[in-house]
C-alpha cells in the first residue's frame, strides 16, 4: 500500500523543508507497513531530499519530460530526478492534461522515460463529471489507461484513479464508485501485463482523514494520492494511519 502526497505548486522553501521534517516525524511508526512518499515542487526537490535522508519517507516528483536532454526550457529530465534520489514521478495528472494540453500519447512517452531512469511513474487517469453523468466513465478511463500505456512493456508503475470532478472540490467518489472503477482498472492491467494484478492502484480526489478509512476498506484500493490534505502533516499522517489500520485488518482476516 502507498500513500503519496502531491504538494502541487505550494509552499516556500522553509515551509517545504519544515513540512518534510514534520511528515518524517509523524509517519515514522507506519513506514514499515505503508509506503509513504511526498511530491514537492521541482524547485524544492533537493532540499526536501536532504530532509528525508535516512528516513523511510520516499521522494516523488510532480512531472517529468520524456526527452533525455535538450532545448526544453523549464523542463526536467528523468535522469535529473534520479540524480536527486527521486523514486516516484506523477504523470498524466488531470491538471496537466486539462491545463497544459498533455495527450495520453505524450503521457505514455513520460511513462517509458521514467521507467528507463528507474523511476516508478504514478500514472493518473480519471473522468470528468460530464463523462460520469453520461454513463461513459468506465469506458473513458479504460481508454485513457490503454493510451497512456502505449508501448509500455514493464509493470513497474503505480496507477492513480482520480475522478476529475473530485479533485480539489471537496467531493469524493463514494467507496462503491471508487471500488467499481478500481476493479475495472485492475482487470485491464491484468490483461495488459503478466504481473498486472499486482500493480498498486491508488485513489485520489479529496482524500481526507474522515473518509480515508472507508475508502481503504475497499478490496481494490491500494492507497491514495493525496492533494490538499498532504499539506498538513497531521492530516497526512492520519491518512497514513488509516491505510495502516486497513492493512492490519486485512492481515487479521
Amino acid at each position: 500500500m502507498l500513500v503519496a502526497g502531491n504538494w502541487k505548486m505550494n509552499l516556500s522553501h522553509a515551509d517545504a523543508v519544515g513540512l518534510a521534517a514534520d511528515v518524517v516525524a509523524a509517519v515514522a511508526a507506519d513506514a514499515d507497513d505503508v509506503g509513504v512518499a511526498v511530491c514537492p515542487p521541482a524547485i524544492w526537490l533537493d532540499a526536501v531530499a536532504e530532509r528525508l535522508r535516512d528516513s523511510e519517507v520516499r521522494l516523488g516528483a510532480q512531472n517529468v519530460h520524456p526527452a533525455a536532454s535538450g532545448a526544453f526550457t523549464g523542463e526536467v529530465a528523468a535522469s535529473m530526478l534520479d540524480d536527486l534520489g527521486v523514486e516516484y514521478v506523477i504523470v498524466g495528472h488531470s491538471e496537466r492534461r486539462q491545463l497544459f494540453g498533455e495527450t495520453s500519447a505524450f503521457v505514455a512517452e513520460k511513462v517509458r522515460a521514467a521507467q528507463a531512469a528507474r523511476l516508478a511513474p504514478i500514472l493518473c487517469v480519471g473522468e470528468t463529471l460530464e463523462e460520469r453523468e453520461s454513463g461513459d466513465a468506465e469506458a473513458i478511463v479504460l481508454a485513457q489507461l490503454a493510451d497512456s500505456l502505449a508501448e509500455v512493456e514493464s509493470a513497474d508503475l503505480v496507477v492513480a484513479y482520480e475522478p476529475v470532478w473530485a479533485i480539489g472540490t471537496g467531493r469524493t467518489a463514494s467507496p462503491e464508485q471508487a471500488q467499481a472503477m478500481h476493479a475495472a482498472i485492475r482487470g485491464a492491467l491484468a490483461a495488459r501485463f503478466e504481473e498486472g494484478e499486482d500493480i498498486e492502484i491508488l485513489y485520489g480526489g479529496s482524500v481526507k482523514p474522515d473518509n480515508a478509512a472507508e475508502l481503504f476498506a475497499q478490496p481494490d484500493l491500494d492507497g491514495a494520492l493525496v492533494g490538499g490534505a498532504s499539506l498538513d502533516a497531521a492530516s497526512f499522517a492520519a491518512i497514513v494511519a488509516a491505510a495502516r489500520a486497513s492493512m492490519d485488518a486485512d492481515d487479521a482476516c
